[in-house]
This record gives structure tokens, C-alpha cells and sequence, in this order.
């Protein structure tokens, strides 16, 4: 069997080497307070979301042993609350030669009193040539997680399939369950596969997906399925890879989309009325949906791109997710915003008002905060605001009345990452006469949402120690009213 040096498990670590990584990566001025973020290693995909037993459960892709893609481990934490997570131990670790390469994501569904956590075992022969298996684990309502007896559930991938068919997402309807697999053709084009089953444990293929009024071979691979209702309305997301950009769309590496229309599952269509791209940041990939303790659709991304180097990757960890946000549709279009119990986060409260006569400092003392803005732009045509500001460097906010643009600008930050995509990101957005912000900064990671959630920023930034600076401008007269809202102390790590 193919074997790297990055392709052993948690199992063969020593004690000294794993405290050595905690040691490395604790005191790192970048690490996110509020955020899920690794003590240690590289964090990717969020998986096996789900509110079971009275607990938010959240999974997510690990490598221990450093800042790059290797033998990939669920990691576990939980929550009462969306806000307090504590650390569980690790839930799978990639043992068995159905997974020999790494315990792929996946996702989760509650049958008959049990969590079923379903992943990808990936299998590599060399590095060129692999294999793909789809697995299942159990969680009772003790927490104890067992792999199943007789997996691998599905051997092997379909014939006219590469080996890049994964991120198994399950639900059901009516009867039955269905799994939805991203894939790759063997014309090197993406896929989505469904399989169904009366059980959850066996498993027949259906087939491959269509979608309607939708170019199918959009990209090399589709990664990440997934399928949600909101309002009676049907949504296909995915993470295409290798699609090109398109004006001011599609220009990370990789990209998140989704489509809105009508599933007809047994006939394996779905038609389209409307599709868009799921954010407009630097930094949002594989998201997952789940229903939360009262039902609400909630979704978390991870807050990274690809094989990309980060500057938190001298000291041994590397990514985070963002926060849990709760979706909605209007005018057929997904609205997030920040899960309600968010707000359990807030301590100190500082309000103001005022006019900004081109330049206004908002207070502030250092990188983790919530802050809403609201913006009167009277006669200003261009106005906005700078975020982690000094002398030396800030991430600046703009909107522009004349061309309907708001830009995201991280040109200005000395720690420059992923340069090869660019450090602009803007958005289409009708600009009235009043523009709400709402900024949720913590230490690396700035989530921005724009008229409650038409237009979502996410990026990572990895300021100056002195950059804490956040400032209003325009070119003429605004009026601006803001509360911002220091944090309570996060109990992570």
C-alpha cells in the first residue's frame, strides 16, 4: 500500500511530538477566540452538523501532524448552544484499509435514536492512482462513536467515475433515504451521483443527477454536495472545482455555489430556476447545512482555500470555520446571517452617532468584536469603512453609489497570502440611502454582512499587532449611528 510520512495517524504520535504541536500553536496572537479552529494541525471541511441528544454535534476534517493536507481525522466538538464548544475526543481515526488514506468528509442524520455519521474512506494506490469507498459510523446517545461492522457501505466508485467521488450527503424523503456523492467524470468533468436506501446501511445506486437549465460540466469536480428546503423551495449546493472566473464571480481557487428550483428525486432531475454564488469572500468553501434546535436551517464553511500557505503556518495550525449562520430565501435568493445565538457573545455595549465629515475613528481597543453600522449616505457617493487600521496598514469596506459596487480591499495588510487570486473582491448591491453593516472580527478571521445578509464578506486577515483601528470615510457628509460590543472570553483551547 501507498505510504507517505504525512499519511499516519494520531495513533503513531508520542506524547512529546502532540505536546510539542499544542506548545507551538497555543499562543498565537491569530488564533480565533470565538471560532472552531484546530489547538494544532490544519482544519478543512466541517462535517456531521446535526442537533442530536440535546447537543449541537460538529465534526470536522484534521491533520494533526501540521499546516498541510495529510491523513485526514474527524475531529468532534459540542455545544449546548452554538456559542460553548468543548473539545471531544477525536471521532474517527482513519484505521482500517477502507480508509487507508484518510476518513473523507460527510455528513449526519439521526435513524431510529442513533447519530449516523456517513464519510468518504479514501484509498490511495500511488500518487496518481485512487480509490474511493463510502462508510458509515454510529454515535449512540452516549457519545460513543463505532465504526459499522460491515463497511465499507459502498466498494469502490461507479464505472465511468475517477476516483474523486466523495462528501456523501444523506436525507430522506418519504420512505426512503437518498445520498447525494460529488464526482468526477472520466471525461474530467463534475457530477453529483445518488444512491438510496430503505434503511440507511444498503445502498443502491440510482444513478447520476441532472440539472436543468444548468451548464453540467461546470468544473472538474463537484465537491461537497448538499440538499436543503427553505420555504418549500429546493437547493442543490456545491463546491465546483476548476470553473474560470466570471467578471467579479468565481475568483477563489475554488467555489461554492447553489441552485434554487424543484427536485424530483425519482426521476434524478433538478430543475433550475435560479443559481448564484454562495459569497462573495476570500475565504469560504465546503459548507454544510443542518436544522438547528428550533428548526432553522443553519450552515457553517470552512474559512480557507486549498494547499494554499497561511502566515499561521510557521507555528503549526492552520484555518478555522466561520460562525454557525441561519439561512433564509428572498427574492429567490439565500439571505445568512449570524446565528441568533450569537448574541449570547455579547458583553460591554458602546454606542454612538454622529456625522462623519469624510473621516471618523470609532473607538476600539483590539480584534474581537461585533459591530453594527448604519450609514446614512446623504450626498456621498463614496463612503465605507476600514477595518484592523494603523499607520501601517487596514482592510477597507467601500461602496460606490455611480456603479451599485460595494469592494472588499485587502490590499493594504502587510501579511499578503494567496496573491495568486488577487486581494480585491466586490459585489453587486443596490445602494440606497441607508446601508446596514454588521462586522464579526475575531483576531483572523472578519465576517461582514451587508443589509442584513444580502451580501456576505468572509475572509481571513492576519494584521499588525497595533492594527485594532476602525474607521468611517466618505467623500462628503454621512451620518452614521454604530453599537459595537466587546465579546465574552471564548472557552476554546
Amino acid at each position: 500500500m501507498y505510504k507517505e510520512e504525512k499519511y499516519r495517524t494520531i495513533l503513531e504520535a508520542t506524547d512529546e511530538e502532540l505536546k510539542y504541536l499544542r506548545d507551538k500553536a497555543l499562543n498565537d496572537r491569530w488564533k480565533p477566540i470565538y471560532h472552531v479552529h484546530p489547538q494544532y494541525g490544519l482544519l478543512n471541511d466541517p462535517n456531521g452538523l446535526a442537533y442530536y441528544n440535546g447537543y449541537y454535534h460538529l465534526f470536522h476534517q484534521w491533520y494533526p501532524f501540521g499546516s498541510i493536507h495529510g491523513m485526514k481525522h474527524w475531529a468532534h466538538l459540542k455545544s449546548k448552544n452554538l456559542v460553548e464548544w468543548t473539545r471531544e475526543d477525536v471521532a474517527l481515526i482513519p484505521t482500517e484499509s477502507y480508509e487507508s488514506h484518510g476518513a473523507y468528509s460527510g455528513t449526519a442524520i439521526e435513524i431510529d435514536g442513533d447519530l449516523f455519521l456517513y464519510y468518504t474512506g479514501n484509498v490511495k494506490y500511488d500518487k496518481e492512482r485512487r480509490n474511493a469507498n463510502q462508510c458509515l459510523a454510529i454515535m449512540d446517545n452516549n457519545g460513543k462513536v463505532v465504526k459499522y461492522k460491515d463497511n465499507p457501505l459502498i466498494e469502490g466508485v461507479p464505472k465511468g467515475y475517477t476516483g474523486h467521488v466523495r462528501d456523501p450527503k444523506v436525507f430522506k424523503i418519504k420512505d426512503y433515504y437518498y445520498m447525494l456523492l460529488g464526482a468526477q467524470r472520466e471525461d474530467l468533468t463534475g457530477a453529483i451521483i445518488v444512491y438510496k436506501s430503505k434503511d440507511g446501511f444498503q445502498w443502491d445506486i440510482c444513478g447520476e443527477l441532472h440539472i436543468s437549465n444548468f451548464d453540467n460540466d461546470f468544473g472538474y469536480m463537484w465537491e461537497c454536495p448538499d440538499y436543503l428546503n427553505i420555504d418549500g423551495k429546493d437547493i442543490l449546493v456545491f463546491s465546483p472545482q476548476g470553473i474560470e472566473p466570471d467578471g467579479e464571480n468565481y475568483k477563489n481557487l475554488f467555489n461554492v455555489v447553489y441552485v434554487l428550483g424543484n427536485l424530483d428525486i425519482d426521476n434524478l432531475e433538478f430543475t433550475v430556476e435560479s443559481f448564484h454564488e454562495f459569497e462573495n469572500g476570500f475565504d469560504f468553501y465546503a459548507t454544510q447545512s443542518f436544522k438547528g434546535r428550533e428548526k432553522q436551517m443553519l450552515l457553517l464553511a470552512w474559512a480557507g482555500l486549498g494547499e494554499f500557505k497561511y502566515p499561521t503556518d510557521k507555528n503549526m495550525w492552520t484555518h478555522c470555520l466561520t460562525f454557525p449562520r441561519e439561512l433564509s430565501l428572498k427574492n429567490n435568493k439565500i439571505i445568512q446571517k449570524p446565528a441568533k445565538e450569537l448574541e449570547l457573545l455579547r458583553d460591554e455595549k458602546k454606542s454612538e452617532k454622529g456625522i462623519c465629515n469624510r473621516f471618523f475613528k470609532v473607538e476600539n481597543f483590539n480584534n474581537t468584536y461585533e459591530l453594527d453600522i448604519n450609514l446614512d449616505r446623504k450626498s456621498s457617493n463614496i463612503f465605507g469603512v476600514n477595518l484592523v487600521s494603523s499607520s501601517e496598514e487596514k482592510l477597507v469596506l467601500e461602496f460606490n453609489k455611480e456603479s451599485c459596487i460595494v469592494t472588499l480591499d485587502r490590499s493594504n495588510m502587510k501579511n499578503i497570502f494567496v496573491e495568486e487570486y488577487g486581494s480585491v473582491r466586490k459585489s453587486k448591491l443596490h445602494i440606497n440611502q441607508n446601508i446596514k453593516i454588521k462586522v464579526l472580527m475575531d483576531n483572523s478571521i472578519a465576517e461582514i454582512f451587508i443589509n442584513d445578509g444580502d451580501v456576505v464578506f468572509t475572509t481571513r486577515i492576519f494584521p499588525l499587532k497595533e492594527s485594532t483601528g476602525i474607521e468611517i470615510f466618505s467623500d462628503d457628509l454621512i451620518d452614521f449611528h454604530y453599537d459595537k460590543y466587546t465579546l465574552k472570553r471564548g472557552i476554546l483551547d
